[in-house]
């Protein structure tokens, strides 16, 4: 079992990602965290901002994934999957592994207070360019609405993370662990 959790920045993929690993006893396995692993290595400097990471990133992510799944380890799978990068790189999973997919959401105004958040409070946020995000949203270029979901023929479950989790935790899980079950 994979089980996807998807949204915009700032929609608390990643502390939910956690959540609900830490709940039903899996790894979880982060982009983000991979990416941060990938800066620590690396001889790039801060201020070119690690784009170059992103590629090499993705590979070892999927990678990660891969290996995983081909030895029955079930897994929370977290990264701002949206369709045209992402589903490519799920489908061949989907041969060996059941895939869920969790849809976080919030409104805008969250997704910005969340992301100036972690941009002032995050120290090894340096790789993931939220001064530019912050920028393009302030400038109006980018917005949650810019963001293209993963759409993949798989359960499906929407979460509203404005304010804890809608529908909660234990809710979201069953989505995950229990077999057989449709979208929803």
């Amino acid at each position: 079992m994979i089980a996807v959790v998807s949204g915009p920045p700032g929609s608390g993929k990643s502390t939910l990602a956690h959540a609900l690993a830490n709940d039903i006893g899996v790894p979880a396995i982060i982009r983000d965290e991979i990416k941060q692993g990938m800066v620590l290595a690396s001889t790039s400097s801060p201020g070119g901002g690690f784009d170059d990471l992103n590629i090499p990133a993705l590979h070892a992510f999927f990678n990660t994934l891969t290996v995983l799944a081909r030895a029955g380890v079930s897994l929370v799978a977290e990264a701002a999957f949206q369709d045209k990068l992402w589903r490519p790189n799920l489908e061949p999973l989907a041969e060996f592994a059941q895939i869920r997919v969790i849809h976080c959401m919030a409104p805008q105004s969250v997704l910005y207070d969340r992301i100036t958040h972690r941009a002032e409070t995050n120290p090894h946020r340096q790789a993931h360019n939220d001064g530019d995000l912050i920028a393009a949203i302030t400038a109006g270029t980018h917005s949650a609405s810019s963001f293209v979901p993963l759409s993949m023929d798989v359960a499906e479950l929407t979460v509203d993370t404005t304010d804890g989790y809608r529908p909660g935790l234990e809710e979201i899980a069953r989505f995950i662990t229990q077999p057989g079950r449709g979208a929803a």
